[in-house]
């Protein structure tokens, strides 16, 4: 989730909708923390990080599971995924 211009971006939060898969209905839950709340986290339980990624699309995606903004290559689409590789310190 991105957050609203009156939120404050800082803050950790949670969000939930529900949502239905094949049928079956689900309630998904996103954690929302900033950037530095993660790297606080890591380093605070005696990690490191190693490397942090955020990757595009895998190239063998169906075209038609993109978003029109990916397929398009504009630079503010995205798909909201971080990586991070951590080492015991």
């Amino acid at each position: 989730m991105i957050p609203q211009p009156t939120e404050d971006y800082f803050a950790v939060r949670q969000y939930s909708a529900d949502y239905d898969f094949d049928g079956e209905p689900a309630v998904l839950t996103i954690w929302y923390r900033p950037l530095h709340a993660m790297i606080n986290a890591f380093t605070s339980a005696g990690y490191r990080i190693a490397t942090v990624s955020e990757p595009g699309p895998s190239p063998d995606t169906p075209r038609e599971r993109l978003p029109p903004r990916i397929l398009t290559g504009e630079k503010t689409a995205f798909l909201s995924f971080i990586f991070f590789v951590l080492e015991a310190v």
